[in-house]
C-alpha cells in the first residue's frame, strides 16, 4: 500500500500558517519527509522553502480537506513521498465572536473546517497508519476545554478532542496512537487584525498566564515532535495543553480568594 521506503511520511494540515510551517520544519528535522497541505499556495510553497532549506525532504499540496479529489491527492502523494505514519491535523478557522452574533451557517462552517476535515483526512490514510502503526495528532485549542469566545470554533475543537479519544480507544489495538495538543494564544499573525484593534492585545493577555507570556509557533511544533515521536510511545488518548499555564488557573484571582499578595 505504502511506498517500500524505510522513509516516514508526516502529512500536516494548514501547513501555510505560522503553526503549520513550525510543525513542518520541526519534523523535518525529525527525519520526516513533510506533505504540507494548504488551500493558499504562496505561503505552503515557503514553508516547504524552508523544510528544504533546514536539510529536510518534502512537497506542498494545495488541498482542500472537504474535497474528496483533493484528498486522494493527498494520499497519492503522500505514498510517494514514503510510508504514510504521522497525521497533523492542524487546519482551522474561526467565525463568530459570540453566540449572539452566531448563525447556523457559523456553525456549519467552523465544525467542517476544524472537525469534519479531521475526520475525514484521517479516513483517507486510515489503512497506512494502520499498515505503518502510525500517529494522530490533533490540533485542537483551549478553547475546546473552557470558554474563551468564539463559540462554534470552541465547540468544534471539543469536538475534535473526542474524536481524539475515540481514535484513541478504537485503533490502540493496531497500534495507533491518536493524542491532542491545546494551544492557548500563540504569537501568529492571524492576531494581526485584532493587534490592529488593541496594539497592547498581547501585553493584556499576558495578566492570564502564570508564565506571564504566550506561547509562539515553536513552542507548538516541539510539542507536537515529542507526543507524535517514539519518546511517547505509551501516551496516547490525552489532551496537551501547550498554554502557558491558562487552563491551570489564575493567579490574579487565586489571589484575590485567597487575600494574598503572593501569587
Amino acid at each position: 500500500m505504502s511506498k517500500q521506503s524505510t522513509q516516514q511520511t508526516a502529512i500536516v494540515t494548514g501547513a501555510g500558517g505560522d503553526i503549520g510551517r513550525a510543525i513542518c520544519i520541526e519534523l523535518a528535522k525529525d527525519g520526516f519527509a513533510v506533505l504540507a497541505l494548504d488551500i493558499a499556495k504562496a505561503p505552503n510553497d515557503e514553508t516547504i522553502r524552508l523544510v528544504h532549506e533546514a536539510g529536510g525532504t518534502g512537497e506542498a499540496l494545495i488541498c482542500d480537506i472537504l474535497d474528496a479529489n483533493d484528498r486522494a491527492k493527498m494520499v497519492e502523494a503522500g505514498r510517494e513521498l514514503g510510508a504514510i505514519s504521522l497525521l497533523v491535523n492542524n487546519v482551522g478557522a474561526i467565525t463568530a465572536e459570540s453566540l449572539q452574533q452566531a448563525t447556523v451557517e457559523n456553525f456549519e462552517q467552523d465544525f467542517k473546517i476544524n472537525q469534519l476535515g479531521a475526520f475525514a483526512c484521517f479516513k483517507a490514510i486510515e489503512k497506512d497508519l494502520i499498515e505503518n502503526k502510525g500517529v494522530l495528532t490533533n490540533i485542537a485549542s483551549v478553547n475546546g476545554l473552557g470558554v474563551f469566545g468564539h463559540p462554534g470554533y470552541s465547540a468544534a475543537k471539543a469536538s475534535l478532542l473526542h474524536f481524539t479519544r475515540l481514535v484513541a480507544v478504537e485503533y490502540g489495538k493496531f497500534g495507533i496512537r491518536a493524542n491532542a495538543i491545546a494551544p492557548g494564544t500563540v504569537r501568529t499573525q492571524a492576531w494581526d487584525e485584532r493587534a490592529k484593534k488593541n496594539p497592547q492585545v498581547f501585553e493584556d493577555a499576558k495578566r492570564w498566564y502564570p508564565l506571564q507570556r504566550v506561547a509562539d509557533p515553536v513552542d507548538i511544533a516541539k510539542v507536537v515532535s515529542f507526543i507524535s515521536s517514539p519518546a511517547a510511545a505509551a501516551i496516547s488518548g490525552v489532551c496537551l495543553p501547550v498554554d502557558c499555564g491558562l487552563t491551570a488557573g489564575q493567579a490574579e484571582l487565586a489571589g484575590t480568594f485567597a487575600q494574598s499578595e503572593d501569587y
